[in-house]
């Protein structure tokens, strides 16, 4: 069983020789998941008053048109950013902190995901998992929250084998994360503090702590595939790892 410590502890070890590189690979999977779309809805009303008639023609409306025009062609620009390039920059940081954390080659990590079938495998499989996630969502935020965490994984899994398929994927998340999903939500909180000093250090102190809780992930995910391994969820030519160290073999 793992423990908050264990993988903090083993985080800061890799993270001593590679921490300004990991420091820039962190800022890419921030600005990569951090395009995510939001709702915009309008609402219309009808009165046989004159006086709440809305003259379409007025350069008010005509501005606030053009506003709401304009609002919405730059949430789908960054919608289509997010779906097209940030989903294959994520699975490429996170690959990246993966081999990093095994002192295994972690070069070419980004354009791993980027290439031909692997680029497909990682931009479907994603995309469906932020769709099934939003409609857990829509159903009430905590079942939302819980799916969220039971997805966990799915980023990291494609950093492995990118063609694994999206319904294994996803499967194969909710069966590392089941059982763990409550220890990885306090884990995620214990960077709170963290992040409160880097607010104090004029916001961008926060920056700073961002290859420290990708290191963090990177070996959680390492123990809870090993668990996979071990209790034969998955096999190794599945997630097509040749080459593992001893520790997480």
């Amino acid at each position: 069983m793992w423990t908050r410590r264990e993988l903090k502890e083993r985080a800061k070890y890799f993270l001593r020789g590679i921490y300004w590189k990991a420091f820039w690979v962190s800022i890419v999977i921030a600005l990569a998941t951090g395009g995510s779309g939001g709702g915009s809805s309008g609402r219309g009303s009808n009165s046989n008053n004159s006086n709440y008639d809305i003259n379409l023609e007025s350069p008010e409306s005509s501005m606030y048109i053009a506003f709401f025009i304009v609002l919405l062609a730059v949430l789908l620009l960054f919608l289509l950013l997010r779906i097209f390039i940030g989903y294959s920059l994520e699975v490429g940081g996170r690959r990246y902190f993966i081999q990093s954390a095994q002192y295994s080659d972690n070069r070419k990590c980004f354009s791993f995901a980027f290439r031909g079938e692997n680029y497909l495998g990682i931009v479907l499989t994603m995309l469906l998992k932020a769709v099934f996630n939003s409609l857990w969502y829509l159903l009430l935020i905590v079942p939302g929250i819980i799916k969220s965490y039971s997805y966990r994984m799915v980023p990291y899994i494609l950093a492995d084998n990118p063609n694994i398929g999206y319904t294994r994927a996803i499967t194969l998340s909710r069966q590392m994360t089941r059982g763990h999903k409550f220890r990885i939500f306090v884990l995620d909180l214990s960077f709170i503090g963290w992040y409160l000093l880097g607010l104090l250090a004029l916001i961008i102190g926060m920056l700073f702590v961002l290859p420290y809780e990708n290191a963090t992930n990177a070996e959680l995910y390492l123990v809870l595939r090993k668990n996979a391994l071990d209790y034969n969820m998955c096999s190794y030519e599945e997630l097509q790892l040749v080459q593992m160290t001893e520790e997480y073999a």
